[in-house]
């Protein structure tokens, strides 16, 4: 049974600085792909961020938007997957979510204020 995990999500003032986690289970995490989504409240979920497999080299991709703000990593030791927020701007609440295939996580609640 696949599971993901997020934490670490909370408050984080402008300018700011925040780590979430997203532990996973059930499968062979190594060899997949991993991305991070967004949901504000009312919009449609976004794509944040990815980092690819072993067999991909953890190749990393961002959303054009967010590129300077985030930075994903990965420890396969841990099934871990991360994603640094540095140098926030205030954007409001989000729900960051983690997702492998076609699994999502629940989601950890960040929200950016000036």
């Amino acid at each position: 049974q696949v599971e993901l995990v997020e934490s670490g999500g909370g408050l984080v003032q402008d300018g700011g600085s925040l780590t979430l986690s997203c532990v996973a289970s059930g499968f062979t995490f190594s060899e997949y792909s991993m991305k991070w989504y967004r949901q504000a409240p009312g919009k449609e979920r976004e794509f944040v961020a990815g980092i690819g497999s072993r067999q991909s080299g953890h190749s990393i991709f961002y959303a054009h938007t967010v590129k300077s703000q985030f930075t994903i990593s990965r420890d396969n030791a841990k099934n871990t997957v991360y994603l640094h927020l540095n140098s926030v701007r205030p954007e409001g609440t989000a729900n960051c979510c983690c997702n492998s295939s076609v699994f999502y996580g629940q989601g950890t609640e960040v929200t950016i204020y000036s």
